[in-house]
């Protein structure tokens, strides 16, 4: 080798070519597992080391300077060589990463006690989870598959995961602190009724011709799972979905207020839906293996409400 030849870093040319393709340092330094700032170290040093700069600096968006162009098409096809060398591929690069946001009572309920039966259908792929709270319109960090809470008659066709139905659910103790036990829905006026915006109780009470206002005391929860917790823990009725509670159903910590197989249910006016779903396999695949989780969420909640048949 010439005695004045100068070989930069793999790491630094990695970070170069991952910047120029991606647009960002923070896309980069996401593919590359590592931090943008190190990203940005690693490109300054391959720039001190070539005596010119490879990025425009100033600019609104990350572009390449001129130079940094023409060193872009003459390194790719070396990075192309060696990654096309079977001893530098290790199972984990070989791993593709999947960022899953979901809100936070259906990422406990349905999605996280499922999990391990994605991880087996599909190794490669690793799954991050990130909570978001779309009532409040916090969403969670961008993510590849995007599940929300919202109104069915909003949602275009397909995008629903759970056709749920709602029943007034309460915790055994509570229920045996009334003599007689509520059996009819006029008889919940005697118990404290959970709030929550995000379950009304209104559509259910119509629906057995009871006029009542929406209930107005208590605390006001914004989370399903809260509300299922406060039921559980004999605070009051909650207008739940069985899907959900099916946890404590099993557990017998809650059953139906007015008793099994004789609680009226209606159907849910807001769901569970896909909001967004990468254009990638490993995407499609989560989204197809969460569909069949959620069926089976469904059907097993309104077994456990409904009694034998």
């Amino acid at each position: 080798m010439a005695a004045d030849l100068r070989l930069p870093s793999l790491d630094g040319l990695r970070a170069f070519e991952a910047a120029a393709r991606l647009g960002t340092f923070e896309k980069a330094a996401d593919e590359l597992a590592i931090t943008a700032s190190a990203v940005g170290k690693r490109i300054g040093a391959l720039e001190e080391l070539l005596g010119l700069a490879l990025f425009q600096r100033g600019a609104k968006t990350l572009a390449l300077s001129a130079a940094g162009k023409e060193y872009l098409a003459q390194v790719r096809g070396a990075l192309d060589l060696l990654s096309a060398v079977p001893l530098h591929r290790r199972p984990v690069q070989r791993r593709v990463r999947l960022r899953v946001s979901a809100p936070p009572t259906f990422a406990r309920q349905i999605l996280v006690p499922a999990l391990p039966s994605f991880s087996a259908l599909h190794p490669a792929v690793e799954l991050e989870v990130v909570l978001s709270v779309p009532y409040l319109d916090l969403a969670g960090a961008a993510a590849e598959v995007d599940i929300r809470h919202g109104p069915v008659e909003a949602l275009p066709p397909g995008a629903v995961l759970l056709h749920d139905h709602l029943l007034p659910l309460a915790s055994p103790t509570l229920l045996a602190s009334e003599s007689p036990p509520p059996r009819e829905p006029a008889d919940l006026a005697r118990l404290p009724l959970l709030r929550t915006p995000v379950e009304p109780w209104l559509p259910w009470l119509r629906a057995q011709g009871l006029d009542w206002a929406e209930p107005d005391q208590g605390p006001r929860l914004v989370d399903l799972g809260l509300t299922l917790e406060a039921a559980r823990c004999g605070q009051g009725v909650a207008l739940a979905r069985p899907s959900l509670a099916r946890q404590a159903l099993r557990a017998g910590e809650l059953v139906p207020a007015l008793g099994l197989g004789q609680t009226p249910m209606i159907a849910a006016l807001s769901a569970y839906h896909l909001l967004q779903v990468a254009d990638e396999p490993a995407a499609a695949a989560f989204a197809a293996w969460l569909r069949d989780v959620c069926a089976q969420a469904a059907a097993e909640g309104l077994a456990l409400v409904s009694g034998p048949t």
